[in-house]
């Protein structure tokens, strides 16, 4: 990816649902700005990750894995790659690997969310700056678990596991909401 430019690009062209996405995307864009290596793994204190939520083609399930880290139920996503070209780029590919389906498709290049939390990827990184979108699996296929989950599994999109946080459950309601 060119050295977040086109991050950079997609975040300021991007239209955030709320104010707090506003903020969060200011935030994400002033980073970019100010360290030029912000997309990749290396850069401290932050970087940019990519993710994306899987749905059914109805979009009234979710896939979800089970991350072998963290110990929650989480969208596919993870650190952007040199050879991805986009942020979008790098969430399909992070989808297609984690899931097992290599159909995955991206409803949009655009992000659907933003999230910060904190980086269990370690070395002094504080923070995943997760660029967050929407992809849709096909019809009968099935999913299977990588080497980061623990389990892969799909939810109704109305009764997510107990074992999740708020941000799944905020990116789940932004992402229905493009339905």
């Amino acid at each position: 990816m060119t050295a977040g430019q086109s991050a950079r690009d997609v975040l300021a062209s991007w239209t955030p649902p709320s104010t707090g996405q506003e903020r969060l995307r200011n935030d994400f864009v002033g980073y970019l700005d100010s360290q030029p290596d912000a997309v990749r793994r290396i850069c401290r204190p932050d970087h940019l990750t990519a993710s994306a939520l899987v749905v059914n083609a109805e979009r009234t399930r979710v896939l979800l894995c089970l991350h072998r880290k963290v110990g929650l139920w989480l969208q596919f996503g993870g650190h952007i790659e040199d050879e991805d070209t986009s942020l979008a780029d790098a969430a399909v590919r992070e989808a297609r690997e984690e899931s097992g389906i290599d159909r995955v498709t991206l409803v949009s290049d655009s992000p659907v969310r933003l999230d910060r939390h904190a980086a269990p990827c370690g070395g002094g990184a504080r923070h995943h700056l997760d660029v967050q979108f929407l992809a849709v699996a096909p019809r009968g296929f099935e999913p299977r678990v990588s080497d980061e989950s623990l389990d892969v599994a799909w939810f109704d999109a109305d009764a997510l596991p107990a074992q999740t946080d708020d941000a799944v459950r905020a990116l789940v309601a932004d992402a229905l909401q493009l339905s």
